[in-house]
């Protein structure tokens, strides 16, 4: 397999060598690190650079800190749930645009419909395939390029 990720040591960032652009940002959210790892593991495979946060109150620090290009928010977690987190990072004009993707699992799920009036721009049961993931997270990116 052939790595088309090269990093910047002048920046400390990775560079896409077909393109010389940095790839897309996307910052999981989710209090356990074996679905942050899978996720990160999965993204970083698929050409992104991956923050995570344990919480909703580290995805906030986070995600006005350094502006992710997409949000994971699982909507379950300690310290300051996703549903509260999403709303916050939606009203506040630095995050607002950022496209989020609300996962939860099946079990515990909140209502869909729910989720999206509150900002998410989709909903994604857990587990999910990996491929339909991703193509949530490219169709979320899709919609904020300019014409």
């Amino acid at each position: 397999m052939t790595h088309n990720l090269a990093v910047d040591l002048a920046v400390g960032e990775a560079v896409d060598r077909r393109t010389s652009r940095r790839p897309q940002r996307v910052l999981i959210v989710d209090d356990s690190p074996d679905i942050r790892e899978l996720w990160r593991l999965w993204l970083t495979f698929w050409g992104f650079a991956v923050e995570e946060a344990r919480n909703g109150s580290e995805a906030l620090e986070k995600a006005t800190a350094a502006t992710p290009d997409l949000v994971l928010m699982d909507l379950w977690m300690p310290v300051l749930d996703g549903m509260e987190a999403l709303k916050r990072l939606k009203s506040d004009t630095r995050t607002a645009r950022v496209p989020v993707l609300a996962l939860s699992a099946q079990s515990d799920a909140p209502d869909p419909s729910a989720v999206v009036r509150a900002g998410a721009d989709a909903f994604v049961a857990k587990p999910c395939d990996p491929d339909l993931l991703l193509e949530h997270i490219r169709s979320a990116m899709r919609r904020l390029r300019p014409a």
